[in-house]
């Protein structure tokens, strides 16, 4: 997805912007950066592919002097994008997923405009919200226009020579939440980085919004838009434990959607246990409403490995997800285990590298919960998922026709036929005693929210 952090300090800012950033390593592992605003603007972009963000900025933050700041964990290009404009210089990062990249580079290539970073993935998605902004006769105007022209989602931090300026995107997809900390004045696409550095949140970004915020003064230059649509899978899986959207917390959300499962199975089991970490609220929420232990058959490797979700590469996901997950074996032999997980996507490392520890440490049952219903469209917004051919649910269907259908209306409907053998094809795919996932329902009541004010594209196709 990408984490964003921002920050106007009264002093320099260059300590909480490294922090701030820090507690956004969770969104992304490819690349990383950091701008500060001081007698000029200064950025450095580093790789955190094979190294954590803090091992690259410890050292490299404190030479950056400034009162304004942006930082970005990403995950697909480098960023934030520094640019000379004739209103001055800025730096952008952006999050989100441009759908129409391929037609808006066309049309600046048509206008005289040239891109200068291009890698093996194609020109920087990023630099394209740049040139777009560019155009316009100052920031705002160049952020409305970009944001009116993308296709997908972004939401961004730009930063000029005097200001910041914080804008989420169109439909409110991803978050961006407001801190304050004296004078000090802070952005966020997670608000779990405010708390252990002093900051009070104040509120969340409304869709479309767009602040600029000074050292001395922080202004609306743009009203929230109306329609929400704000991703569910940042409550059951994306976001850290610790953060809340829209004022609902994130952990309080898993708590509920396990209490949810539990409430409406009739499995008897020894323990509940999460796949670390995200499934850990599930499976909290479970055992305290199933009557029985929550116990960690699995303990996550945290020094060494991050998510295993996040790595474009389905052979570094592998990799991680096989080193990082360590069963307990006098925790698993010979029990019956409800395994809680956030989702089950592509379904193979939960099949060769969770479920198969637990097989072989001596488990006597297990039975999968996930928090979410069956995920069946790529996501087209914030990259949670990647390809059709990967969801677990769809290699299913596949099977179960005989060849890939686009039309799956009939496998969206909890109790038809299609979506009980789906599941059982699933279960037996897996090598797993149950499996029963959570009800599309039951899900948006855990969450809060008004159906209409969510973006569930992932499990029915709707934007």
């Amino acid at each position: 997805m990408s984490g964003l952090f921002g920050i106007v300090s009264t002093g320099n800012c260059s300590e909480t912007l490294f922090y701030g950033t820090d507690y956004h390593s969770h969104m992304g592992t490819e690349m990383s950066g950091l701008v500060v605003v001081g007698d000029r603007i200064r950025r450095r972009i580093r790789d955190i592919r094979l190294a954590q963000f803090k091992s690259k900025f410890a050292n490299e933050y404190k030479t950056m002097t400034g009162k304004i700041g942006i930082g970005v964990i990403s995950d697909f290009d480098p960023q934030p994008i520094l640019i000379s404009t004739r209103f001055g210089e800025f730096a952008v990062a952006t999050m989100g997923r441009i759908l129409n990249a391929e037609e808006l580079v066309k049309e600046l290539h048509d206008q005289g405009t040239a891109f200068s970073e291009i890698s093996g993935a194609g020109i920087n998605r990023t630099e394209i919200v740049a040139r777009m902004i560019a155009r316009g006769r100052d920031p705002v105007d160049g952020i409305v226009r970009a944001m009116e022209r993308v296709k997908g989602s972004c939401s961004l931090l730009l930063v000029t020579q005097d200001s910041l300026y914080a804008a989420r995107d169109n439909r409110g997809r991803s978050p961006l939440v407001l801190g304050r900390r004296g004078g000090d004045w802070g952005v966020a696409s997670e608000s779990c980085c405010f708390s252990n550095m002093g900051f009070r949140i104040e509120r969340d970004l409304k869709p479309g919004e767009i602040l600029r915020i000074e050292p001395d003064n922080i202004q609306t230059m743009r009203e929230g838009l109306e329609q929400e649509a704000i991703c569910a899978f940042l409550w059951i899986y994306t976001g850290y434990p610790a953060s809340q959207y829209n004022g609902i917390a994130v952990e309080a959300v898993r708590e509920r959607c396990g209490r949810s499962l539990a409430r409406t199975d009739s499995v008897e089991a020894d323990l509940a246990a999460g796949v670390p970490d995200s499934g850990t609220g599930h499976a909290i929420g479970y055992a305290m409403e199933a009557g029985i232990p929550y116990r960690r058959a699995l303990v996550k490797y945290t020094p060494g490995y991050g998510r295993s979700y996040t790595p474009p590469s389905q052979e570094i996901r592998d990799l991680v997800a096989e080193m990082k997950l360590i069963p307990v074996r006098e925790v698993v032999e010979g029990k019956r285990i409800v395994l809680c997980e956030d989702s089950i996507v592509r379904g193979t490392q939960l099949k060769n590298l969770t479920v198969q520890k637990l097989w072989e440490n001596g488990a006597k049952e297990i039975h999968i919960r996930p928090a979410c219903p069956p995920l069946m469209f790529p996501c087209k917004f914030l990259r949670s998922t990647r390809h059709v051919t990967e969801l677990a649910a769809r290699k299913a269907i596949a099977s179960l026709e005989g060849r890939d259908i686009e039309e799956v209306q009939a496998y969206l409907d909890e109790s038809s036929p299609q979506y009980r053998a789906m599941v059982d094809w699933i279960r037996q795919d897996l090598n797993v005693t149950t499996l029963r996932y959570q009800r599309l329902s039951d899900m948006v009541e855990a969450i809060g929210l008004p159906r209409e004010r969510l973006c569930l594209y992932c499990w029915n196709g709707r934007s």
